[in-house]
Formats: C-alpha cells, sequence, structure tokens
C-alpha cells in the first residue's frame, strides 16, 4: 500500500486530489493539510510513503518543508504539486530533494503517474525542463566515489583547461593514454562529449 500525505493551501485541489485517488487500489491518502508546519505533524506523525506538496503555503513553504521532510525521513518520496514552471522554482524544489513536480495545469491523472513512479525513481510533468535534472544526476555523481585516482588527477587537469597533449607531457605518458581516460570518465559520469567533461570538471573541482 502507498500511503500518501497532501500538503495544498486550496481546500478545493485537496478535495479533488482525494477524489481521484480515493478509490484507487493500492493507495491510502492517510492526511491532509493547508500548511507546512501542520504537514510536518502529519508526516512525523504517520510517515506517509509519498508526500504531495505545494510549493506556497502558509507558515512553512513546500520549499523548506521537502527539506526537512528528505533530511528525517530519506525513504519518503515528495512530489512538488505547483503553478510554477520557471526553472528556479524547479530547481529549488529539486534541491530540496523532490523526486517529482507536477504541474498544476496538468490533468489530475499525472499525479496518479507520479505517485507510482517515485516510488521505484523520478517524475517530472512534460512541461518541465527535463535537462534540469539531467544536469542534476550528472552532478549528483561524485569524483572520488566513481572515478580512479588516476581520473581524478586528469580531470583536475581538465579543469584547468589543458589539452590531452599538455596532460600527456605533465603526467609523462601517451596522448592515447589521457584520451582512452577521458572516454571511461565521459562512460562513468554519464557524459556525451569533451565540452560536457570540461563543464563537469570545472563545477565540481573542489571535490576532487
Amino acid at each position: 500500500m502507498i500511503t500518501v500525505a497532501i500538503a495544498e493551501d486550496h481546500q478545493s485541489l485537496i478535495d479533488g486530489i482525494t477524489l481521484l485517488l480515493k478509490y484507487e487500489e493500492g493507495i491510502s491518502i492517510i492526511g491532509t493539510s493547508n500548511d507546512g508546519k501542520n504537514l510536518l505533524d502529519i508526516v512525523r506523525l504517520k510517515q506517509p510513503k509519498v508526500v504531495i506538496m505545494d510549493i506556497r503555503m502558509p507558515r512553512l513553504d513546500g520549499i523548506e518543508a521537502t527539506k526537512i521532510i528528505t533530511k528525517e525521513f530519506p525513504h519518503i518520496k515528495v512530489i512538488a504539486f505547483s503553478m510554477f514552471d520557471q526553472d528556479q522554482a524547479v530547481i529549488q524544489m529539486r534541491d530540496a530533494g523532490a523526486k517529482g513536480y507536477i504541474l498544476k495545469n496538468s490533468p489530475l491523472e499525472e499525479l496518479l503517474k507520479a505517485i507510482h513512479a517515485v516510488m521505484q525513481g523520478i517524475y517530472y510533468d512534460a512541461g518541465i525542463d527535463q535537462q534540469l535534472f539531467d544536469d542534476a544526476f550528472a552532478k549528483a555523481k561524485t569524483p572520488k566515489s566513481i572515478l580512479s585516482k588516476s581520473e581524478r588527477e586528469i580531470l583536475k587537469l581538465i579543469a584547468q583547461n589543458k589539452t590531452s597533449s599538455e596532460i600527456a607531457d605533465i603526467r609523462f605518458t601517451a596522448i592515447s593514454t589521457v584520451e582512452k581516460h577521458r572516454k571511461n570518465m565521459m562512460r562513468k559520469l554519464g557524459l556525451s562529449g569533451k565540452g560536457e567533461l570540461l563543464k563537469y570538471a570545472i563545477e565540481r573541482k573542489y571535490e576532487f
């Protein structure tokens, strides 16, 4: 059973979502709230598997509430439910730990899809720029955890904008060896080109 809590400052929307999910097999609504602070009380008491989270709410907004929930209960999946499709709002909820993002102008059936999807991974509305999340996953992979010592050393030189030839000279190795390391790093990091590897290296240079 997927237990769900709903946080939304418009009661009419809560009623609509409740009606949608009420008779859905395998889903149970165990709490609703019109503000963020009350939602936290519900979550701490009942620990739902999924929280449908409005962003703009009184007393405590959805971004801060999401941060608290994902810190205290990492297993709880938060789905942002918002009228905002601006990149900044999406990024803030993504960084707070939300696993899904649904726009309020989408059919409510999208929420049903999202609830099932976030139990296994992520789900974002078709109206959201998927690149925002592709970038997030690439950034979530830390060099120290997945790259070898040699690869991290080369990545550090790439961050200094060194060419493969320059890196080969510095490391007293063949250019082909450096190129091989580049390909291995792109594969491990899920990147698709030298430009992306350089961007990644510059952004993560303090983590090598």
